[in-house]
C-alpha cells in the first residue's frame, strides 16, 4: 500500500507543500460552471477536487462532468470519485461497483470516502476497502471522510483524513486529537461551513495550529438562499479570491 507514511515521509500526502485547497464537492458543472472554472485558473493552491455526478459515478457517463474532470486533470489538478461508505451501511459490492465506474468513465487519480466510519470496529472493513481500491486505480490518493476524528488507525490506511466537517460556530470550539501530532499537516483535512469573512484569519489560525494541510472554507450555510444548494460546499466561497491570496499566489486579473 502506498497510503502508509510517517511523520517524515516524503514526499506529501497530497503531492504540494504549504496549505492548500480540497473541494469536496461542487454542484453539476452546468449549475456550477463559474466554480469548475476556478479551478483551472493558474496560481490556485489546490490540492484535490471532488467529482460527485449523482452521489457518486451515476448511471452513465455524464459528457459535462467528463469534460470537467479532463479539464482539471490537464490542469494539473487530481480528481477524486466520491464514493459514500454510509457509516458503514453499504456493501462493499456497490462500493467498488462506483469504483470501477469513476474510473472506467472519468479517469479519476483517487477517490474521496464519505461518510466515512470512524470507530475501530470498522476499521478491518475500510482498510479492504481502501486496498481494494487501490487495485482500481493504483497509487491513487485516497482521502477519508469522517469528519470528526476517527480511531487512530485509519491513518494507516490512507492518504488524508478529513478530521473536521461541520460548521464555524463548531470549529472555534474544536479540539485537536493528541495521537495527530505524529503525523505531518498534509495527512488531515478541514471543512468548514458558515465561517463569516470577519472570522477567516481566525479559521486559518485554527487550521494551522490544529494541524491541517488541506482545507476549505466557506461562508455559504447548511441550506444558503443565496445558491438554493442543501450542500454548503456546493458553490464558490463569496471571499474566494481573498483566501486564495492569502495562503497562495495572488489571484491575477
Amino acid at each position: 500500500m502506498p497510503h502508509l507514511r510517517s511523520a517524515d515521509s516524503s514526499p506529501s500526502a497530497t503531492g504540494a507543500a504549504g496549505l492548500g485547497f480540497g473541494i469536496p464537492g461542487y454542484a453539476h458543472p452546468l449549475l456550477a460552471p463559474v466554480e469548475w472554472a476556478e479551478l483551472t485558473r493558474p496560481g490556485t493552491p489546490l490540492h484535490w477536487a471532488v467529482l460527485n455526478v449523482a452521489d457518486g459515478p451515476g448511471s452513465m457517463p455524464d459528457p459535462h462532468c467528463l469534460e470537467a474532470a479532463g479539464r482539471l486533470r490537464n490542469a494539473g489538478v487530481r480528481v477524486l470519485g466520491h464514493l459514500d461508505l454510509a457509516y458503514g451501511a453499504r456493501s462493499f459490492g456497490e462500493i467498488v461497483s462506483d469504483a470501477h465506474d469513476f474510473h472506467d468513465w472519468y479517469r479519476v487519480d483517487g477517490f474521496y470516502l464519505d461518510r466515512c466510519p470512524a470507530e475501530a470496529p470498522y476499521l478491518a472493513d475500510v482498510r479492504l476497502t481502501t486496498a481494494t481500491l487501490d487495485t482500481i486505480v493504483p497509487g491513487g490518493h485516497l482521502v477519508l471522510g469522517h469528519g470528526t476524528h476517527p480511531y487512530r488507525g485509519y491513518a494507516d490506511i490512507a492518504d488524508q483524513l478529513v478530521t473536521f466537517s461541520g460548521p464555524w460556530t463548531d470549529y472555534r470550539w474544536s479540539q485537536v486529537a493528541e495521537w495527530t501530532a505524529d503525523h505531518p499537516p498534509e495527512r488531515f483535512v478541514h471543512l468548514v461551513h458558515g465561517v463569516p469573512r470577519s472570522h477567516l484569519d481566525e479559521a486559518m489560525r485554527i487550521a494551522r495550529w490544529q494541524g491541517a494541510g488541506t482545507i476549505f472554507f466557506t461562508d455559504h450555510g447548511d441550506h444558503d438562499q443565496r445558491t438554493g444548494q442543501n450542500s454548503p460546499f456546493a458553490a464558490l466561497p463569496g471571499y474566494w479570491d481573498e483566501i486564495v491570496s492569502q495562503i497562495g499566489p495572488g489571484v491575477s486579473e
